[in-house]
């Protein structure tokens, strides 16, 4: 698996499983996987940068803020990220920063108008030495 994460074709959703060798990765492919829902991320340009922080008491909380927050970017700023740095990750706490641009209709794809990454089946395990989360978004 190259991409590091593949989507779940999930009657009237979309879902994502996503991979990663660590928990940093699985973040990491987790943001990819939903920026790719949303366009064709390669014509985002790396324009500009946002810091994002995001808490929970629990991995699954953590996982489903961290995507969440990223959707809020988008919808409240138009912002679509292309490149994640994670500076700081435990299993309580994410931070990162992401480089992308705005969204603009005229030159960005439109993919899946994604509303939320939910709880609903929510799946995240390490077996085998492999980081695994299963997510079901709202669209």
């Amino acid at each position: 698996m190259s991409t590091g994460f593949e989507v779940l074709d999930i009657s009237g959703d979309v879902g994502l499983k996503v991979y990663g060798q660590n928990l940093e990765e699985l973040f990491l492919n987790g943001a990819l996987g939903l920026y790719s829902l949303i366009t064709n991320t390669s014509s985002i340009k790396p324009l500009k940068s946002i810091d994002v922080n995001v808490y929970s008491e629990s991995i699954e909380g953590l996982f489903i803020g961290w995507l969440n927050e990223l959707i809020f970017q988008f919808d409240t700023y138009d912002f679509i990220g292309k490149e994640i740095e994670i500076e700081n990750l435990s299993e309580n706490r994410v931070e990162a920063k992401i480089t992308g641009e705005n969204f603009d209709p005229q030159k960005h794809e439109c993919g899946l108008l994604v509303k939320a990454a939910t709880y609903h089946n929510l799946k995240i395990e390490k077996k085998n030495g492999v980081w695994t989360a299963e997510v079901i978004f709202d669209i």
